[in-house]
């Protein structure tokens, strides 16, 4: 209890402090379900300080919603006021560059400017030694003389390479990290914890590089708060575990919002090459008279026309024209043999072998890299030139030697440039089986607590994780049952085929229309997708409500806090939008969350390569379908249901509004029915009803809890 901050814990709040840290003590893993009101932060983070303090190892809590990373601030700074902990925050390099340069240029600067700051020291010293050798020889003392010739001659030499160096590019900032005293920046780092905004305008005022003293700082701290990229990007990790001085046995992982871990397994893990990339290292070939590049040429040369002659293929009558900004797949997989563009580049491909053209570009690609960062160094040029014959000759090497390989799936996709108006396209390794990034992980660090409100089915996310027997708990709302109330409305199920029978539309529309009716506040209204949420809002509209609607590629935080700001109003969102999660809308902000219909994603290629790979690792049938779509789907309805009931005080509906939810339907549905793929205690929640009776059961409700402050709605 030394890390808990507060007087006492929730109730099962020291329960699961008290499993989590068995736990760890034990090297397992953990999976904790929390729904809002748990805690399940500290129920966490607790255990895992005291046993990284008990055992000398570090934490590290990681999430990809920046709501998170501002509650983990805050939580460990009340932390730090009872038991001192020395915590950062971290993120990446661009979030922190005061002169906005890219990886390979920052490493050329830095190494620049330390060359530098070096020589400039030896100058000093060399200096200073000969006025000593003088001073000695000017008292007779030979050896003196001699030993001061000889300082003399390095220290021209040396004045030869400082007029070289001062030449070249360096960066002020990390210089000034070099050459001043910078003590007072980690006293004031570890005085409490502070953001990388912080930390930003604290080295900005002083013209330091934050991100290099918060690197030199980082070592050996109890806490670390960062971006998921830091532990699932392979090589990311190995470096910044390398900064925090920890092997990865010393490494206490918890992920945050964990039900998101899958799909950010498969991003990292995903290998993409645009066309562009080989227009760029077919250039730079051109302009080299190696004679490798020819080699080069050839190999690169047959991908690209086989890239871009496969996408041209693919298009039907009228098709290209319709192409926007947005990538667009172009299906090239095949059940018995290599995808289309392979076949494709194998036709085109004329040479001595693939893979001796291979090893040429990527040797030419490492020598021109090479020289570009030389050119940089030497302020040649202003910026780094990324070498694209080395980027190019990876991914083609890539494709051909693991593009067949278990959960990869190639892939080829399209886009609109807006400027030029140019249709180009990208190819693709798409990893379909997240086990491939995570089990690795999670076999090296000392144990792994993976926490969200979302995670059951276990076994599910046990085996799409690649988690060896992890330990499982979960808690449902500890809020006061009676001050929500929870249905199952059987309206027609959206079937993608029914959603434009205008009957449909008309019964669903009203259905929501006395949802709204009988809120005393603001209804929150989530859909399968954009489209809908735009069709019911326009119905809505007709029917006299106030409509706010979520649009796609429109900042959204200004209509939501418009929203907010109202007392009677419907937002009309996504489910697969920003508002599904990690976004609260407590008290007033909204009374009332409808999820209408069960919005599975788009079912693309894509999505059937997933399904295929889980069929194949798991062994069934309905694996995938279940594995890769039911349950994720439900999860984002559950996280939707959970953006109201925020606090003990809060009252309020949630409403899903198909027949696939309800219990009741289940026999009928079969198959097709999602009602058993919620947990347990929430399925006993779940109040099938009528659509037509909504409105009585919601007046009752808000009734009973004097929620309508004497306007009460005629039903």
């Amino acid at each position: 209890m030394r890390f808990f901050p507060y007087d006492q814990p929730y109730e099962n709040q020291r329960e699961a402090m008290d499993r989590i840290y068995n736990s760890l003590v034990r090297g397992q893993d953990v999976l904790f379900e929390g729904a809002c009101g748990t805690g399940k932060t500290l129920s966490s983070l607790v255990p895992a300080l005291e046993v990284a303090r008990e055992e000398d190892k570090t934490v590290v809590i990681t999430t990809n919603v920046h709501q998170q990373m501002r509650q983990f601030v805050a939580e460990a700074r009340a932390i730090t006021r009872e038991e001192p902990i020395r915590a950062v925050v971290f993120k990446g390099k661009g979030s922190m560059c005061h002169i906005d340069v890219g990886y390979e240029e920052c490493q050329a600067l830095r190494d620049n400017t330390r060359a530098l700051v070096d020589a400039e020291r030896d100058k000093r010293q060399l200096e200073r030694r000969q006025r000593e050798l003088l001073a000695e020889s000017q008292s007779g003392d030979e050896a003196a003389a001699d030993a001061r010739s000889a300082v003399m001659d390095e220290l021209e030499t040396i004045e030869d390479r400082l007029e070289d160096l001062e030449d070249q590019n360096v960066c002020d900032y990390y210089r000034n990290n070099l050459t001043r005293d910078t003590d007072g920046f980690f006293g004031w780092l570890f005085d409490d914890v502070r953001t990388p905004d912080d930390i930003y305008e604290y080295a900005e005022q002083r013209q330091l590089c934050g991100y290099e003293l918060l690197k030199e700082g980082i070592e050996g701290v109890d806490l670390v708060v960062c971006n998921y990229h830091h532990l699932l990007d392979g090589t990311i990790r190995e470096q910044f575990f390398r900064w925090l001085g920890r092997d990865p046995e010393d490494v206490i992982a918890v992920f945050d919002e964990a039900h998101n871990v899958e799909d950010a397994a498969r991003e990292h893990a995903t290998r993409t090459c645009s066309e562009r990339t080989f227009d760029a290292a077919l250039d730079e070939l051109a302009d080299t008279d190696d004679p490798r590049s020819e080699d080069a040429a050839n190999v690169l040369s047959a991908f690209h026309r086989a890239l871009v002659e496969t996408y041209e293929e693919s298009f039907g009558f009228g098709e290209r024209e319709r192409i926007d900004e947005n990538w667009e797949d172009v299906p090239i997989a095949n059940e018995d043999r290599r995808d289309d563009l392979t076949m494709e580049f194998l036709q085109r491909y004329s040479g001595q072998g693939i893979e001796a053209d291979l090893e040429a570009a990527m040797k030419l690609g490492q020598e021109l890299d090479e020289q570009y960062e030389q050119a940089y160094r030497e302020g040649e040029t202003a910026t780094r030139t990324e070498c694209q014959t080395l980027q190019a000759g990876a991914f083609v090497s890539a494709w051909m030697n693991e593009g067949a390989k278990e959960g990869l799936y190639p892939v080829v996709s399209v886009t609109r440039d807006a400027g030029t108006d140019e249709v180009y396209g990208r190819a693709e390794l798409y990893t379909c089986l997240p086990r491939q990034v995570t089990g690795r992980l999670f076999e090296e660090v000392s144990a792994t607590v993976l926490m969200s409100a979302t995670l059951q089915p276990f076994d599910v996310t046990e085996d799409v994780l690649g988690l060896e027997d992890p330990v499982t708990m979960a808690y449902g709302l500890q809020f006061p049952a009676e001050n929500r109330r929870t249905y199952a409305v059987e309206t027609p199920p959206l079937f993608a085929s029914d959603r434009d029978d205008p009957a449909v539309q008309e019964e669903v529309a009203e259905t929501i229309h006395d949802a709204a009716r009988m809120t005393p506040g603001n209804t929150l209204a989530f859909f399968p997708n954009y489209g809908e949420a735009s069709r019911y809002a326009e119905r809505l509209e007709r029917r006299g409500e106030t409509v706010y609607l979520d649009e796609p590629g429109v900042a959204v935080e200004e209509e939501r806090q418009a929203f907010v700001d109202d007392d009677d109003a419907v937002l009309c969102t996504s489910l697969w939008g920003t508002l599904a999660e990690g976004v609260s809308f407590d008290g007033d902000d909204a009374r009332t969350v409808l999820v209408v219909g069960v919005p599975y994603p788009h079912l693309d290629d894509r999505a059937e390569a997933v399904q295929e790979a889980y069929d194949a690792a798991f062994e069934g049938t309905e694996t995938g379908w279940r594995y890769a779509v039911e349950i994720p789907t439900v999860r984002k309805t559950r996280q939707a249901l959970g953006r109201v009931i925020r606090s003990p005080e809060d009252v309020g509906v949630r409403a899903l509004l198909d027949r696939r939810y309800s219990g009741s339907a289940k026999s009928d549905l079969g198959r097709y029915s999602v009602n058993g793929t919620f947990p347990h205690e929430e399925r006993e929640e779940l109040l099938d009803i009528e659509p037509e009776k909504l409105k009585f059961a919601m007046l009752n409700f808000y009734g009973d809890h004097g929620a309508y402050d004497g306007d009460t709605p005629s039903p």
